[in-house]
């Protein structure tokens, strides 16, 4: 497999660096290679552990994988945090062992809204059949996405919905983490309890829905939220934050913090270690990063909601709309609560590896 890297200019003239997956160059048009596996299916497709009998039924492709002939353009919102940089690894990768007739380019929207919007419509531009995309603002990418819709592509949002009709939305409930973590939070403060959120990249859906799963959740239960502060999915704004946030509030004023992300949990931790307040502030998170699960092993966080990568089911769904058969509007994984109690379960296959 070879990678490409190309710089794709969007009509709003921002300049943007994307990453083409190339297996056998093709052609090249508007200074974007394309490209195409020449290899044979080697695997049969089949989703995530994470992905429940349900879930699996509504993936299940009538077509032959070899007769899977189609561009896809994959758009993520970043690739500077584990998510963003496995999926946009992991879904070449997949598509090139399953369906040698599929085509993929991967671009990387480094954070930006504009430069991710006009990724989505230099792809379109070169003839893309399906878009799977994860948007950095559910509303800022609705427009890029009713232009392609509106030039006949089929769209995925993945992880992340968007705010206007997409052929399917590929993920956890993001609200029902929130909920899950919510009531561990409950249980393990108690009535009186006092939490700081970590919130992450205002705009972006899962912020809005686990922050709502959350307060959720905490209805009735005592515990408050004193103080929510936005850190962007970053392990570096968790850290500084964080720091902030307990020079604001001094030892016995916070009893936990709520992360969006492990990411922003590992800069919290780092914190909380410097401000020697280990003993005081239980740390509770969404994802299920290795690096968590060491965590919670090591009694240094309390506990991580599993929210697994949708990389093998967005190929999958990719490939039935390919070839014409049609989607459920939503296709959710499993959000499961890991602790001390099952963590040993989930080391070496943890949501984030793709199950």
């Amino acid at each position: 497999m070879k990678i490409q890297h190309t710089r794709l200019r969007g009509r709003a003239g921002l300049l943007a660096v994307g990453a083409v997956i190339a297996f056998t160059i093709a052609g090249c048009s508007s200074g974007t290679s394309t490209s195409q596996s020449t290899s044979t299916a080697s695997e049969t497709p089949e989703p995530s552990i994470y992905c429940d009998e349900e879930c699996a039924a509504q993936l299940e492709l009538e077509a032959a994988p070899e007769s899977v002939q189609c561009n896809v353009g994959v758009s993520w919102s970043a690739t500077s945090f584990p998510y963003g940089a496995v999926s946009s690894k992991q879904i070449p990768e997949l598509a090139a062992s399953w369906f040698p007739g599929m085509t993929v380019t991967v671009t990387d929207g480094q954070g930006d809204a504009a430069i991710q919007s006009g990724q989505v419509d230099e792809m379109v531009a070169q003839g893309i059949d399906v878009l799977i995309i994860s948007p950095r603002d559910s509303d800022a990418l609705a427009g890029a996405v009713d232009r392609a819709v509106a030039a006949g592509v089929k769209v995925i949002a993945a992880d992340r919905a968007v705010n206007t009709t997409v052929s399917t939305y590929i993920g956890s409930d993001n609200v029902e983490a929130g909920v899950v973590s919510g009531e561990n939070i409950a249980a393990v403060l108690g009535d009186g309890g006092k939490l700081v959120e970590l919130a992450g990249s205002l705009g972006a859906s899962p912020t809005i829905a686990r922050g709502d799963g959350l307060r959720t959740a905490l209805e009735g239960s005592g515990v408050t939220i004193v103080d929510s502060q936005t850190a962007d999915y970053d392990q570096a704004k968790g850290l500084t934050v964080m720091q902030d946030l307990l020079q604001k509030y001094p030892s016995g004023s916070i009893d936990g913090v709520y992360t969006h992300n492990d990411q922003m949990a590992f800069g919290a931790i780092q914190a909380i270690k410097e401000a020697a307040r280990e003993s005081e502030i239980q740390v509770f998170s969404i994802d299920g990063e290795d690096k968590a699960l060491e965590y919670i092993q090591n009694g240094e966080m309390q506990s991580t909601v599993g929210y697994p990568l949708v990389t093998k089911e967005s190929v999958i769904a990719a490939a039935k709309l390919c070839s014409g058969e049609s989607l459920e509007e939503r296709i959710t994984l499993d959000s499961t609560l890991i602790d001390e109690s099952n963590v040993a379960d989930y080391i070496g296959k943890s949501p984030q590896t793709g199950g």
